[in-house]
């Protein structure tokens, strides 16, 4: 078990600057691809960005590109997301996710979300 425990969401105005937290369990943090979702209200579930294991190579949502950031604190077995120039079309419940099988079947533990509103 991987348990997830996201942090950091509230209420922002458009502009703004968000961080979210993801403390993660277990001793291989580093060795775990990571990610971060969001659900948009009457949307689904999306992907937001990545950090891969070993080299922490980052991918991002073509929407996200340039204003969000992921990271990760592996002495903390922390991940984040820093998230800049906030749209209200950012606001969403988002998601930290842990790839920990690397399968290729995708990630297995996702943690309950954390809600950003970014008012114009």
């Amino acid at each position: 078990q991987v348990p997830l425990v996201e942090s950091g969401g509230g209420v922002v105005q458009a502009g703004g600057s968000l961080r979210f937290s993801c403390a993660a369990s277990g001793r291989r943090f580093m060795t775990y691809t990571m990610g971060w979702f969001r659900q948009r209200p009457g949307k689904d579930r999306e992907f937001v960005a990545r950090i891969g294991r070993g080299l922490n190579i980052t991918s991002y949502a073509d929407s996200v590109r340039g204003r969000f950031t992921i990271s990760r604190d592996v002495a903390r077995n922390t991940l984040y997301l820093q998230m800049n120039s906030l749209k209200p079309e950012d606001t969403a419940v988002y998601f930290c996710a842990a790839d920990t099988m690397s399968n290729g079947l995708g990630y297995n533990y996702w943690g309950q979300g954390t809600r950003v509103t970014v008012s114009s």
